[in-house]
């Protein structure tokens, strides 16, 4: 992902509110959000490139997802895949703190990651740029391509309209989705500094990405109480792809 909108523990239906983008280069092989033969308990897309995944949940209420974190000058091409980090919580019987307590030690020399971890008691976040281990509190947090709660724009008001929608009690997957497909750019004075030429750096301000290359690819929402959820997750059409939606609920 390269967006990730979520409340933790402030809604009475809800435990985890999340809506998020995932921004990748469009010829990148996807298989949407499924139930993955290997892991009958995974619900999540695939990255057919790499084998991993950027979000997912299992039946018994595990949740995972990634954003890299953006560091040109520092990119190692024969770097580790960082979907195996989601793919691999998800698939073990590990619990999150102690999940990422070996990502820590291990050491493993992957390019810059956030990444988030929870299940029905707890959510935790880890990045291997200061190499902090939290355990959130409940709030509305955002995470893009910095770390988490860093005040670039679209994190700013994705933040303040999702705060809204809990405030106003008007949860749903689509009012998650009607959010996170903002395109709007953001003005040159705000925008982050983060190699990219000037021109990326204002498309990729955006919410929804829209460029010729390289765009948001899907959204997904999730709306988890204990092990029930609802997980949505909406393609986008590119390079012939017809746009679809799929929902599961258990």
């Amino acid at each position: 992902m390269c967006l990730i909108l979520f409340a933790w523990k402030k809604h009475t239906s809800y435990d985890l509110i999340v809506t998020a983008n995932r921004d990748e280069f469009y010829n990148r092989p996807t298989e949407s959000a499924c139930t993955w033969s290997e892991y009958p308990d995974l619900i999540a897309g695939k990255d057919l490139t790499a084998g991993g995944t950027w979000m997912g949940i299992t039946k018994t209420g595990k949740f995972a997802a990634l954003t890299n974190y953006r560091d040109i000058a520092n990119i190692n091409n024969d770097a580790p895949t960082r979907g195996d980090l989601t793919k691999n919580y998800l698939t073990q019987d590990t619990d999150p703190q102690t999940y990422l307590e070996e990502i820590k030690s291990a050491q493993i020399p992957y390019n810059g990651f956030n990444l988030l971890v929870g299940d029905n008691h707890s959510l935790w976040y880890y990045n291997n740029i200061n190499h902090q281990i939290k355990s959130l509190e409940p709030g509305v947090y955002g995470l893009s391509n910095a770390l988490l709660n860093d005040p670039w724009p679209k994190v700013v008001t994705g933040k303040q309209q999702l705060t809204q929608l809990i405030q106003d009690d008007h949860v749903t997957s689509e009012s998650l989705l009607s959010i996170i497909q903002n395109k709007a750019i953001a003005p040159d004075d705000q925008l982050p500094s983060t190699g990219v030429p000037l021109d990326w750096e204002r498309a990729l301000s955006a919410m929804y990405i829209t460029m010729e290359n390289y765009g948001t690819r899907c959204s997904t929402t999730l709306l988890k109480k204990n092990k029930n959820s609802t997980f949505t997750e909406k393609t986008y059409p590119h390079l012939g792809q017809k746009e679809d939606q799929v929902e599961f609920i258990f």
